[in-house]
C-alpha cells in the first residue's frame, strides 16, 4: 500500500514546519491515518540543518499534547518533489523559494498549507520566531485548522481509492 507523503516547509525548519509536522502527525494518529502516511517537514534555507525545533515552538506544542523532541531541520532537496505528494508552504516567501527550485512537470505538489484551513484560508502562517509566546500559540491555532482540513482531504481521497 502506497503512502501519501506530506512535507511541511518553512524557512529555517525550527518553528512553522516542525510544528506543522507534530501536529499533523498527532492529528493524523488520531484519525487512524497514521499508517498511511509519511510526514516530514524541512526549510528551504540551511540555517538550521540538524538543529532541533526553537525552545518556545516546543514548549508551546508540548503544552497542547504535541511532542517534537524527536525532529530535526533539514532543508529541502530538489528530489523531495518526487516524493511527496503535498509540498506545503507556510508562507509566500518560502511558496516562491519552492516554486523555483521544483522540477519541471511536479508544481502541482506545492501549495500553501493554509488552503486546507477553513478559519484562515488565504492567510499565511506567520513566522514567530523574533515574537513573544503570544504568536507560537497563533501559529498553533493555524496548524491545527489546516492540520484537520489537509486529514479531511486525504481521508476523502483515500476512501474514493478504496470504493474503485
Amino acid at each position: 500500500m502506497k503512502k501519501i507523503a506530506v512535507l511541511f516547509v518553512c524557512m529555517g525548519n525550527i518553528c512553522r514546519s516542525p510544528t506543522a509536522e507534530g501536529v499533523f502527525r498527532e492529528r493524523a494518529r488520531a484519525a487512524g491515518l497514521a499508517e498511511r502516511l509519511f510526514v516530514d517537514s524541512a526549510g528551504t534555507h540551511d540555517y538550521h540543518v540538524g538543529s532541533p525545533p526553537d525552545a518556545r515552538a516546543h514548549g508551546a506544542a508540548r503544552g497542547r499534547g504535541y511532542d517534537l523532541s524527536d525532529l530535526r531541520g533539514r532543508q529541502v532537496e530538489r528530489g523531495d518533489f518526487e516524493t511527496f505528494d503535498y509540498v506545503l508552504a507556510m508562507d509566500g516567501d518560502n511558496l516562491g523559494n519552492l516554486l523555483r527550485i521544483c522540477p519541471d512537470g511536479l508544481s502541482h505538489k506545492v501549495r500553501l498549507f493554509l488552503s486546507f484551513s477553513q478559519r484562515y484560508h488565504g492567510q499565511e502562517v506567520p513566522d514567530p520566531y523574533y515574537g513573544g509566546p503570544d504568536g507560537f500559540e497563533r501559529v498553533l491555532d493555524m496548524i491545527e485548522d489546516a492540520a484537520d482540513g489537509l486529514i479531511a482531504e486525504i481521508g476523502r481521497a483515500l476512501a474514493a481509492t478504496e470504493t474503485v
